[in-house]
């Protein structure tokens, strides 16, 4: 059976919907990525589990009066059994810290804005909406031309619903809710120029 979409069709076509209708009343360019896992995080279940491993002979060691040989396999079976334990989907992201999750989400957030180009739009007013789902992490990326006029904290007020909606599992509603918060702040400081183009695509990415 296919995994189950993120996010269904209809509720893409909302978002992309929201992004049109907020970018009609600015000349900023407002750009949404949902991230289901920003890293696979493979090397943190082996490091758990070789730095578990290494402990393990020590009791064997102090307390039995088994040989090296058979300490030695226990050792061996305990790293592969704690590997095999700790790299399972449903285990894995308990054992990653949440500073390396919370770096990984920053750094794919950095990554889209770059990748998308939203540093390319004519008068650098482009934002980015990210949502890493996996590390529970969201951020709003500026550039620098929205940067330069609008305090970061304007954006406090699109974060708590995305927060907020997206914790209680409404993904779509709070990206829209975003979305239109984010309009607000740059209808406010950005209005429509003429001849006005839309620089980068409103479809919502998935990752």
């Amino acid at each position: 059976m296919a995994p189950r979409p993120i996010l269904s069709d209809a509720d893409r076509i909302r978002v992309r919907q929201a992004v049109a209708d907020a970018e009609a009343k600015t000349s900023g360019e407002i750009f949404a990525v949902v991230a289901e896992e920003c890293d696979d995080y493979r090397f943190i279940p082996l490091l758990w589990a070789t730095l578990i491993a290494l402990i393990v002979p020590l009791p064997l060691i102090f307390l039995t009066l088994w040989p090296a040989s058979l300490i030695w396999l226990v050792q061996i079976a305990a790293f592969i059994a704690l590997a095999i334990g700790f790299s399972l989907p449903a285990v894995r992201p308990a054992v990653v810290p949440r500073r390396v999750k919370r770096e990984a989400a920053r750094a794919l957030a950095a990554q889209q804005f770059l990748a998308h180009g939203l540093h390319t739009t004519e008068a650098r007013t482009g934002v980015l909406i990210f949502v890493a789902l996996a590390e529970r992490h969201a951020e709003i990326i500026a550039d620098t031309g929205i940067a330069a006029q609008v305090d970061a904290d304007a954006w406090q007020g699109a974060m708590d619903k995305l927060v907020a909606e997206v914790g209680a599992g409404r993904i779509a509603d709070g990206m829209i809710a975003a979305i239109e918060s984010t309009g607000v702040v740059l209808a406010r400081h950005f209005p429509p120029r003429p001849h006005d183009r839309n620089e980068l695509p409103d479809a919502l990415i998935l990752l």
